[in-house]
C-alpha cells in the first residue's frame, strides 16, 4: 500500500517489532509553522501514523484499523534535527487497541501522545 502523505511530508517508517514502531523525520523548511517552530500537525501525523503502523502489525490478514481517538501533549518546540517517534501497543482487545508514542530530539522528549483505534473487517475492499 503506498501511503503518499507520510511520503509528502517525508517521514521514514523503519522496521519494528510487532506491536511497536519507530519512525523519523528530518526537520526542513516545509514543517515549521510562522514561529519558526515544526507546525503541530507535523508531529500529530508522526504520532498518528506511528501508532497505527505499531498496530497495524499485530493484525490478522484481512483485518484493518483506524484512529478512533488520539491526544498529543507538547512540551517544547522543535527548530531543526531529526524528530524520532516511537511509539507501542499498550493494551489489545478483540476490537479495540490502545497506544503511546513519545516523540524526541536527540534526547530531549518534545511530545507525547495516545490514542484508541478500531480494529475491523471491512465488509468490502476499495481500491485507493
Amino acid at each position: 500500500m503506498t501511503h503518499r502523505f507520510i511520503h509528502h511530508i517525508g517521514l521514514i517508517i523503519e522496521e519494528s517489532p510487532p506491536g511497536t514502531n519507530r519512525c523519523t523525520l528530518e526537520v526542513q523548511g516545509m514543517h515549521l509553522n510562522s514561529t519558526g517552530a515544526v507546525h503541530g500537525a507535523v508531529l500529530f501525523a508522526m504520532a498518528d501514523t506511528g501508532m497505527g503502523k505499531a498496530l497495524y502489525t499485530t493484525l490478522k490478514t484481512g483485518q484493518l484499523c483506524a484512529t478512533i481517538e488520539a491526544k498529543i501533549n507538547y512540551f517544547k518546540p522543535v527548530r531543526e534535527g531529526v524528530i524520532v517517534c516511537a511509539s507501542e501497543l499498550v493494551n489489545r482487545g478483540r476490537s479495540i487497541a490502545s497506544l503511546e508514542s513519545t516523540l524526541t530530539v536527540g534526547t530531549e522528549v518534545v511530545a507525547r501522545a495516545f490514542g484508541t483505534y478500531t480494529v475491523f473487517e471491512p465488509k468490502h475492499q476499495r481500491s485507493v
